[in-house]
């Protein structure tokens, strides 16, 4: 996993990128959605219950931020998050 932050402007950016498995593109439009798993086959028990990413996203927005994803399968996933400074 690499984490980058970048100041850009008035903008901190930051990066998670990960060269895992990749997401799916018909499920990226999913991701932040609450209670969405990719695999539904999986129980709260193996795969969490489908609220982080949805969580992320509330508090980005609430700092008056953006949260942005972007994944290719079988290179990996990277989370973009534009947070202002001021």
């Amino acid at each position: 996993m690499t984490l980058c932050l970048v100041h850009h402007g008035d903008r901190a950016i930051v990066q998670v990128r990960d060269t895992g498995t990749g997401i799916p593109a018909d499920d990226l439009p999913h991701v932040f959605d609450r209670f969405w798993r990719a695999d539904a086959a999986r129980g709260r028990e193996t795969g969490g219950s489908g609220l982080g990413l949805s969580i992320a996203r509330q508090i980005v927005s609430d700092h008056k931020g953006t949260i942005d994803v972007e994944s290719t399968v079988g290179t990996g996933t990277t989370f973009t998050i534009v947070l202002p400074t001021v």
